[in-house]
């Protein structure tokens, strides 16, 4: 009966952790496009193309499946708010769970982008490209960090395992 109270929380708060990332992907969008304007990057599609080779599809890199796009970028974004959701009620929590979380971010884009074929690896990126992408994966981790820890009480925090052994 515990472990299927414990169970329930946890699908609760990946309920809601979702709807946070939704909010994270709100904030973040809203973030490039006032970067956008001020730099002049156009928008990226490799999402897209991302999500287009991984569903076995042949997406060519002049392509720009909007569509696509925001189906890859709003669907990341809830996916690994569930992750956040999980985190707040288990009590991994705050700025050091934002940072940790802007990690999961960008190490899971960079691996679906790369294995699929449609990237290329951060190092190979200039300098001020890994600064926005690093920035724009920051502000969704924090706004949907800050909405979790809000929204989704530590419920199930444990003290055990404080030591090593």
């Amino acid at each position: 009966m515990q472990g299927e109270m414990r169970g329930r929380r946890l699908l609760a708060a990946a309920s809601k952790g979702a709807v946070c990332g939704l909010v994270g992907v709100a904030v973040m969008t809203a973030g490039e496009k006032a970067e956008q304007l001020f730099t002049k990057r156009p928008n990226s599609y490799v999402p897209a193309r991302t999500l287009l080779a991984l569903l076995a599809k042949a997406p060519r890199q002049a392509e720009k499946p909007l569509v696509w796009n925001h189906v890859m970028h709003w669907g990341t974004g809830a996916v690994l708010g569930s992750l956040r959701g999980m985190w707040a009620v288990t009590g991994i929590r705050g700025t050091l769970a934002n940072t940790k979380h802007t990690a999961v971010r960008l190490a899971f884009d960079q691996t679906l982008e790369n294995a699929s074929g449609m990237g290329a690896p951060p190092a190979s990126w200039s300098p001020q490209e890994q600064a926005v992408d690093v920035l724009h994966k920051a502000i969704y981790s924090i706004a949907t960090g800050i909405a979790a820890d809000r929204w989704i009480p530590p419920l199930l925090e444990s003290r055990q395992g404080t030591t090593s052994h």
